[in-house]
């Protein structure tokens, strides 16, 4: 990096010297994400950790590099899959991990919250407040920042919606070092352009999000976890539509099969309690009261024994549902060492049988075995590549792009949680047309005319 040692002396005028670290050894932890390591980008490490304190520091940061042309990759707590944290040029670092204060505004049912504050805390903040924060887009160490700016999703988006339907207000710093506040504690807001939900989603190359306004809600009285058997993937995945045509509304409605799950459940020493069924349907439902839960289970019970299902398996302690979700969890995990890329592509959900039709015979065609499971009651699936003698096998990247096609023929897109990243850049072109990738290059400048903030090329 050029001038080096004077970017390094004037942010430490910003932030101090004990938050500005250029020591390898002490930054090794930023320079990559949870993105597979055979497809993750490969970091830089002519770069220089900067961690502020304040919005005011960003500000200054982001005014500094803006002026020098110096590039900026904002982190949170980097736990993506698609390399969107990953330094891949010469620059600063910029972890907001110190900003991590939490208000709990109990009239209005919100929390404002700092970027660097994480999931975890968030959880804790409004279960103290006796409030809920229903959508779980994952891993508790992500921060809330991360999670505004990659739109996350998660498990209970099928009832509750992703992280762009809580947010009603944003702070963030523009290239230029000038600070937006955008909405705020409103229900309703119809100024112009919405510029705050741009941002949201826009994955740390328009603007860096210093705080957000989150809407909260009453807490739920009760919940049951249920696994549903089933001897046919078509007859798991086609009564999805028809549990969410219902008057149930389930949390989540996930797509799990047998061979993985049970493998998943050793890697825990923990045992699956379903051995029956190589397709399962894991199907969370919340109510006010015990008898309005009960009566939801009946009805969704009945729903999925007229489509074929064994019988189903009801988990009402909160020990045994956590053991359940822990196993879930724990799929990705067991799997990531055999693991090439992991896919998310999303589909209309009455369309999730036709996909897995289309996935079954690619990896027929490239003699590939194929992991699948993810959130159906949403169309969002995760489609694992797996390696191959512990290789890249030589026929993935056409295996892929067969499988974003197949999701695009079907009114799908090549992402619906993981985002663009650095990994998915060159996809893109498979789902988005040359005039959308026209106009996404031209908001970009507008932000970013000197494009430091986590550079990129949009390419078709």
């Amino acid at each position: 990096m050029k001038d080096k040692d004077e970017i390094v002396r004037e942010l430490k005028n910003i932030v101090g010297k004990k938050w500005t670290i250029t020591e390898k050894e002490f930054m090794e932890n930023y320079l990559r994400d949870e993105t597979p390591e055979p497809v993750r980008p490969r970091p830089n490490n002519d770069v220089i950790l900067v961690k502020p304190a304040s919005t005011d520091e960003v500000s200054r940061i982001l005014r500094f590099a803006n002026e020098k042309r110096i590039p900026v990759f904002p982190v949170g707590g980097r736990t993506g899959l698609v390399g969107g944290a990953v330094p891949t040029e010469p620059g600063i670092i910029l972890s907001l991990e110190r900003m991590n204060k939490i208000e709990i505004d109990r009239e209005n049912m919100m929390a404002i919250t700092e970027a660097g504050a994480t999931l975890g805390d968030l959880i804790k903040a409004t279960e103290e407040a006796d409030l809920f924060f229903p959508p779980h887009p994952g891993d508790e160490g992500a921060q809330i920042g991360g999670l505004i700016a990659t739109n996350a999703g998660g498990v209970r988006a099928v009832k509750y919606g992703i992280m762009r339907n809580y947010v009603k207000g944003i702070e963030a710093v523009l290239p230029s070092g000038e600070v937006l506040s955008l909405g705020g504690m409103l229900l309703k807001n119809n100024e112009g352009y919405d510029l705050m939900q741009l941002i949201i989603g826009s994955e740390g190359t328009l603007a860096v999000i210093t705080k957000g306004v989150i809407k909260l809600y009453p807490k739920e009285g009760s919940y049951v976890t249920l696994i549903v058997p089933f001897n046919r993937r078509y007859d798991a995945l086609n009564v999805v539509p028809k549990i969410s045509q219902s008057s149930i509304m389930p949390l989540a409605i996930e797509y799990i099969e047998r061979k993985e799950i049970e493998k998943a459940a050793e890697h825990l020493n923990e045992k699956w309690p379903v051995q029956e069924g190589e397709f399962q349907l894991l199907i969370m439902i919340s109510g006010i009261n015990e008898e309005e839960l009960l009566s939801r289970c009946e009805e969704l019970s009945t729903i999925c024994q007229e489509n074929n299902a064994s019988e189903t398996r009801l988990a009402d302690t909160k020990d045994e549902q956590d053991r359940i979700l822990k196993v879930r969890s724990n799929i990705y995990t067991y799997l990531k060492n055999q693991l090439f890329d992991i896919l998310d592509v999303t589909v209309p959900p009455s369309r999730l049988g036709e996909l897995m039709s289309r996935v079954d015979d690619i990896a027929k065609k490239y003699d590939a075995y194929v992991p699948v499971y993810g959130h159906a009651g949403d169309g969002n699936l995760h489609i694992h590549l797996m390696k191959e003698g512990g290789k890249k096998p030589k026929y993935m990247e056409e295996m892929k792009r067969e499988i974003y096609k197949a999701g695009v023929e079907l009114g799908g897109v090549i992402t619906g949680e993981h985002g663009i990243g650095k990994i998915r850049i060159k996809d893109v072109k498979i789902s988005l047309s040359r005039k959308e990738m026209e106009l996404m290059r031209s908001i970009k400048h507008i932000f970013d005319p000197n494009n430091i903030l986590n550079p990129r090329e949009l390419g078709i």
